[in-house]
């Protein structure tokens, strides 16, 4: 199947996709800072996850439904099929080894779909109070 747009569309298309700030990411962290929760972005640990609260040893993630296969909405891509499986499949491979060498460091790591915080944020934030208030 040949794809519907020019690649100079396809390509601008593509850049617009935000690796961070991202819209589920800043539902989570506008309703964490509601309830008084302060965190960190941006800290530099592997991965880089969305949220951090270094006291707790807790890093967040919320992972896009396309880009880490989701197992309920992931489609894979019609047209340079090659290309996106072996992209999606080295995403999946450094989550799994990101997650591991936070765990050794002595992390926990939390992972949400993009579709859980779309559907059901407070069920979300739900599990992230219990991770926090139960390392206190």
């Amino acid at each position: 199947m040949a794809d519907v747009l020019t690649p100079r569309q396809r390509s601008r298309c593509m850049a617009r996709i935000r690796g961070k700030n991202t819209r589920p990411e800043i539902v989570i962290r506008k309703k964490l800072w509601s309830l008084g929760l302060r965190y960190r972005v941006n800290y530099k640990l592997p991965g880089r996850p969305d949220v951090v609260f270094v006291s707790r040893r807790l890093a967040i993630f919320i992972d896009g439904c396309f880009w880490h296969r989701c197992p309920l909405h992931y489609q894979s891509p019609a047209t340079n099929r090659l290309f996106w499986e072996t992209k999606i499949n080295s995403n999946v491979q450094r989550d799994g080894d990101v997650d591991a060498q936070l765990a050794r460091e002595g992390w926990t790591v939390l992972r949400f779909w993009e579709h859980e915080v779309k559907n059901d944020p407070d069920r979300v934030i739900q599990s992230i109070l219990t991770q926090v208030r139960g390392q206190q």
